[in-house]
């Protein structure tokens, strides 16, 4: 209990660090740019002219990419948003016994994983808006622990999962690493996502990584006199506003913007040609960024009997993604700026100097648990380092599948530690980040330790 005690000390003084120094994500990215042309210019010795031209000829490498991943952001919040699942939520958060707290914590905790490993931007969209049902059903929980319990599923499986962006970007037909707009291709074919996502060595990881989660974040639980619980007007602040029906007007138009007619025969027309396709050439072949885009729009689409209403939602969900528009080109000039001069290849030798084939897949692991500290976006992060790490890689012998492994572990483990993608909860909870992430402290030291121990049992050749 006392080392407890101690490892939550060091949560909260993290966070204070953190909350007084880390800047603005799109200033760090700035910052990012700065340490990246002078490693450019004194390490690998580009000129600064070279640098410059490349890093604003790469802005707009990434568009496809940038609206793949908006798209993704857009359906999942629609999908979330509507009223059935609004609905669902209630009822859900009923199942705890209000007398028995720990049972929301674990309730909270399931739900995380669960939508995490579906999809992320599902698991972000939906936590926030399932933890006040569950503080409502559950006054008596820790709101500090069922917190950490919501935020817990981006920081142990969901890269792992069936959105997890490395895999599905390398699934993807016409990738920015497989057909750069500039520069020479990274990899030289796709990688069904069956390779990663459901190569046993992932599953087994993920299988064992949730279980060891789910226990320590139910003991963690306090006991009831030092628990922080919210009080009747917080819950009531806290719960958000079912989704609005839009009014019926009597007019030829009214009546087609209100008709449903319109969502079932888009959703149905999306649904059917996607699964035709899986239908034909098998789940692998269709599973990776649009596949997924596209089932997540057509399931949007038939859950709202409304199209205004759908738009709404759609409109609503932009403000979940306009860190991703905004930032995006400049994480894509930071990308053609390591595509289109030495600099990727002088990184690669550099990681193979001081690698081995064996100790490759942690080296990656731990350089991407740290680079995920100042890059919370995966998707940027993995387009920036990938052109260096995946040649390394193939000079030592360990195959992209076995890198993307390492790789998306490392992104995740430090999630718990970095307030990015708590913000949505922070805002609804009023849990400042210092007061629920010395539990998601413990939580990433015990995963840090299993996979990080799994990485030097990783096969270089999967």
């Amino acid at each position: 209990m006392a080392g407890a005690d101690r490892l939550k000390r060091v949560g909260m003084g993290v966070s204070r660090v953190t909350e007084r120094w880390v800047p603005d994500a799109w200033v760090i990215c700035m910052a990012l740019t700065i340490v990246v042309f002078l490693v450019a210019i004194l390490g690998a010795g580009v000129g600064i002219q070279e640098a410059a031209l490349a890093w604003s000829g790469g802005i707009w490498g990434l568009l496809t990419f940038t609206m793949q991943l908006t798209m993704t952001l857009l359906t999942a919040y629609a999908c979330v948003t509507s009223r059935p699942l609004y609905r669902l939520f209630d009822r859900v958060a009923s199942i705890a016994n209000p007398d028995k707290p720990a049972q929301a914590i674990l309730i909270a905790a399931i739900f995380s994983s669960a939508t995490a490993y579906i999809n992320w931007a599902l698991c972000m969209v939906a936590t926030v808006l399932f933890v006040p049902f569950l503080i409502r059903r559950s006054p008596k929980t820790d709101v500090r622990v069922l917190i950490a319990a919501a935020y817990m599923g981006f920081g142990t499986i969901w890269h792992a999962g069936l959105s997890g962006t490395v895999p599905l970007v390398l699934a993807t037909p016409d990738n920015p690493l497989i057909a750069p707009a500039t520069g020479e291709p990274v990899v030289d074919r796709l990688y069904p996502i069956g390779d990663i996502m459901f190569a046993g060595f992932n599953l087994a990881l993920v299988a064992v990584l949730t279980v060891v989660s789910l226990v320590l974040i139910v003991l963690l639980h306090p006991n009831e006199g030092d628990r922080v619980t919210a009080s009747e007007e917080r819950i009531k602040r806290m719960m958000p506003a079912p989704p609005e029906e839009p009014e019926a007007v009597n007019t030829p138009a009214g009546r087609f913007n209100h008709s449903r007619f319109w969502t079932l025969l888009a959703g149905c027309l999306v649904l059917y040609g996607f699964g035709y396709r899986v239908w034909q050439d098998g789940f692998g072949a269709h599973w990776n960024l649009n596949g997924y885009n596209t089932l997540f729009l057509g399931v949007a689409l038939l859950l709202y009997r409304h199209p205004l209403a759908l738009l709404q939602a759609m409109r609503r969900g932009l403000d979940t993604a306009w860190g991703i528009i905004v930032q995006f080109p400049f994480y894509a000039g930071i990308y053609g700026l390591m595509l289109d001069t030495s600099l990727s290849k002088w990184l690669s030798q550099l990681l193979v100097e001081f690698s081995t084939q064996r100790t490759y897949p942690f080296v990656v692991y731990v350089y991407s648990a740290v680079m995920n500290m100042f890059i919370p976006a995966a998707g940027s992060k993995w387009m920036i380092e990938a052109p260096y790490l995946i040649p390394a890689g193939n000079e030592l012998g360990v195959s992209v599948t076995s890198l993307s492994i390492a790789y998306i572990y490392g992104d995740m483990v430090t999630n718990l530690i970095n307030p990015f993608f708590a913000i949505p909860l922070i805002a609804v909870s009023g849990v400042r980040f210092s007061e629920f992430v010395s539990y998601c402290l413990i939580i990433a030291m015990a995963c840090f330790v299993i996979s990080g121990t799994a990485m030097f049992l990783l096969p270089v050749n999967l």
